[in-house]
């Protein structure tokens, strides 16, 4: 919609779509899946994707130049809060200094689910280092609320397990943080097909995250085309403002007075 615009640490961005940009065929299927889906963040693990490090290997950023997009780095695979600090050091560097990052920290390697304690820690020592903190969580509104009390600049939970595509498991949990919470609330993980990227607009998050429900689709492109339609479709909706639930009362379309032949 035109003039309705997600804010990011002071930074406008017209897509409310963000993307990861691994699991692809290569980095060129990774552009094209970008572009299909419009987004203008995506994210990036700094501990699996060559940003520079290894001269002699493709570099992600040749493909997605931080000129045109908005490069997050995050710390996929790190299980503590110093693994996590130090990975996003090495991000400031690799980056020129890019101070938006993505933190999460997981608590094991079977289900990576936050470990909130190793999570709301690296975090404060983040914020204080002068990043621009968002943050995975778990769909947990006192911890989400801590997070933001920290300084971080968006509040991201889990809508279910990484890469589970099961969707979002808990909507209720997600009403109470996007309702306490001031920063954008972004959906990620879990999501698994459109639908669940228009339920989680529905219900006024100020974004989604997703990598694995468009690069394992057996149609990528197609996938990318149809995440962007359902974000979008899912934010007007939640700005227009649905009916109200009514349980046993029908309320037909058509005034059932004035009728022909009454």
């Amino acid at each position: 919609m035109k003039n309705d615009f997600l804010t990011i640490a002071d930074k406008i961005y017209s897509s409310r779509l963000l993307v990861g940009t691994g699991k692809y065929q290569d980095f060129i299927q990774t552009r094209a899946a970008v572009d299909a889906c419009g987004a203008e963040i995506v994210t990036v693990a700094i501990r699996r994707t060559n940003l520079g490090q290894n001269p002699d290997e493709p570099n992600l950023l040749d493909v997605l130049p931080p000129t045109r997009f908005t490069i997050l780095p995050n710390t996929a695979g790190c299980f503590t809060a110093d693994e996590a600090v130090r990975t996003l050091m090495l991000a400031r560097e690799l980056l020129d200094g890019a101070a938006l990052v993505k933190l999460e920290v997981l608590g094991d390697a079977q289900s990576l689910y936050p470990n909130m304690p190793e999570t709301l820690k690296a975090a404060e020592i983040l914020v204080k280092e002068g990043f621009q903190v968002m943050v995975y969580c778990a769909d947990d509104p006192i911890q989400a609320k801590m997070l933001e009390e920290l300084g971080c600049v968006a509040i991201m939970p889990l809508a279910s397990l990484i890469g589970s595509g099961m969707g979002i498991l808990n909507p209720w949990n997600l009403a109470l943080i996007i309702e306490r919470i001031s920063v954008p609330v972004i959906v990620d993980a879990g999501v698994g097909t459109a639908s669940d990227a228009t339920i989680a607009m529905e219900l006024g998050c100020d974004g989604v995250l997703m990598n694995t429900a468009i690069a394992h689709a057996k149609d990528p492109l197609l996938m990318a085309e149809a995440m962007k339609k359902a974000v979008e479709s899912g934010r007007e909706a939640w700005l227009a403002g649905r009916m109200p639930k009514k349980s046993y009362l029908a309320d037909p379309s058509s005034p059932l007075t004035g009728l022909i032949g009454s």
